[in-house]
């Protein structure tokens, strides 16, 4: 089996610091390279991969200022350089977003979409509803919420290899928090819990510029150095310590969020969570057992009192049996397989050509609407 898989290049593959959705790319294409599957990663030129790889785009536009005023170009070369070459491949695995959704029709190779959250953006919902029939992964059930109307093949979880992760025997003095500085990510709740509890917070993470007035204004006044620390992004083997490291990890979002990767992350590592139980959280953290599930601050520095509870071997034991890396290229494997085993059906039918080509969703949609 030869699979394409499109992966963004705002970060490169893996990313330094940031970037889930290429963290998660990194982990499928590593794992089906190692289960024999032919794998063309399409990612920007500095990536690290075993599988093949073909470039456009030379460096992160997310890391280079210089790329910026290119960066959509960049983006439509990097797509077309994977359709160009459908024919070569029995899948196209784009992960890259919904604009890529818009070529599914012109190719006659399968093209699969992990939506990783991208459903809640408006522009990704307009596109979606164009091409609803997909098919798509959504990472969690929840995911599914933000459009139920898609054709969905599978729900699989992202995984992690758990073994390259340190685990922290003991908690830590410090409570972390580990991704995006954005209002939307509750890190002015944290804060609030941390001065609350007593306990020092670390933060860990990018400010995009959309955020930098909140940062500003929200965050950076309560940063001392001493209780409340902020690092800046943390590549992977010091994120992995202070994983390690922490007493509790922070996730106390305001957002329905498809999945939050850092969550299983610091499980791995021992580290119990405590989250706000919007969108993903109730699929991930286990409450009572590697975490708390809270309603807000009140509840979330209550949590913080009943972390000792919490065994830090059962949160490493749980990422490993429900989230483990593995167990997700098992399930891409099968999708792969039951794609592929359905064009076959519809080639052997006559029906493929048509139904790639000239499909229509049902349901309604601009397509139908002008067709009648």
């Amino acid at each position: 089996m030869h699979v394409a898989v499109l992966a963004p290049i705002a970060w490169r593959v893996p990313p330094r610091h940031y970037g889930g959705w290429e963290i998660a790319v990194r982990s499928l294409v590593e794992g089906l390279t190692r289960r024999g599957v032919e794998v063309t990663l399409f990612a920007t030129a500095d990536s690290s991969t075993s599988a093949r790889l073909i470039s456009v785009c030379p460096k992160p536009l997310a890391e280079d200022p210089s790329l910026a005023p290119l960066g959509k170009a960049y983006e439509f070369l990097h797509a077309a350089a994977c359709f160009e070459r459908a024919e070569e491949f029995d899948v196209i695995h784009n992960h890259a977003g919904s604009y890529w959704v818009c070529f599914s029709r012109l190719v006659k190779t399968p093209v699969i979409t992990t939506l990783h959250g991208s459903a809640a953006e408006p522009w990704s919902r307009l596109i979606y509803s164009y091409y609803r029939e997909g098919p798509y992964i959504s990472v969690t059930d929840a995911e599914r919420l933000l459009a139920p109307e898609l054709t969905y093949i599978a729900t699989i979880h992202h995984g992690v290899e758990v073994e390259e992760f340190p685990f922290g025997e003991r908690p830590g003095e410090y409570l972390l928090f580990v991704g995006r500085i954005a209002r939307v990510k509750g890190i002015h709740l944290a804060i609030e819990v941390a001065k609350r509890t007593g306990m020092p917070l670390i933060l860990a993470g990018i400010v995009p510029p959309e955020e930098e007035e909140y940062f500003h204004t929200q965050v950076s006044p309560h940063i001392d150095g001493e209780q409340i620390r902020f690092i800046g992004p943390a590549e992977h083997p010091l994120r992995n310590q202070l994983y390690a490291g922490a007493y509790a990890f922070l996730h106390l979002i305001q957002y329905h969020e498809a999945f939050g990767l850092t969550m299983i992350e610091a499980m791995a590592c021992g580290t119990p969570v405590i989250a706000i139980g919007m969108g993903s959280v109730p699929e991930i953290v286990a409450h009572g057992r590697t975490g708390f599930i809270v309603h807000g601050v009140e509840e979330a520095v209550e949590a913080v009192e009943r972390i000792p509870r919490i065994s830090r071997e059962a949160c490493r034991t749980w990422v490993a049996q429900r989230f483990h890396a593995q167990r997700m290229v098992d399930q891409h494997i099968e999708v792969y397989e039951r794609v592929r085993l359905r064009k076959r059906d519809l080639q052997a039918q006559g029906k493929w050509s048509e139904e790639v080509m000239h499909h229509v969703p049902t349901g309604g949609g601009v397509h139908q609407e002008r067709s009648q």
